[in-house]
């Protein structure tokens, strides 16, 4: 915090620079914050949500995407650590990554009915 500065209320401004910690955590999620900001990417992530855990052409279909769009999407959304995948014998299962992109979507659809055994 600089001194040079005249502050209004100094308490404020130390609470606000702790908030903030580490910079890199605050560029780490304006990165993925940009990833969420495509809307047919922010629709694969509500679907998961509320899915649990469904494949590429389950997603296709229900986000009305083709599998080639949803399959490069979700190898951003992966490398951004927003979903994993899940493999059970051929077929491939993504769900959101972390209990923090599971609570983003709760903030985006506030409303919706909650997935059963909601975490």
């Amino acid at each position: 915090m600089s001194t040079d500065r005249k502050l209004i209320d100094p308490e404020r401004v130390a609470a606000a620079v702790d908030g903030l910690g580490d910079r890199a955590v605050i560029d780490e999620w304006a990165q993925r914050f940009s990833v969420v900001a495509d809307p047919s990417r922010l629709a694969l992530l509500v679907s998961i949500h509320y899915a649990r855990e469904i494949s590429v052409t389950d997603l296709a279909a229900a986000t009305g995407m083709t599998d080639t769009a949803v399959s490069q999407a979700l190898r951003l959304l992966r490398a951004h650590g927003l979903v994993t995948p899940q493999r059970t014998g051929r077929v491939v299962r993504y769900r959101l990554a972390d209990a923090t992109v599971h609570e983003l979507i709760h903030r985006v659809r506030p409303h919706a009915k909650q997935p059963a055994n909601d975490t």
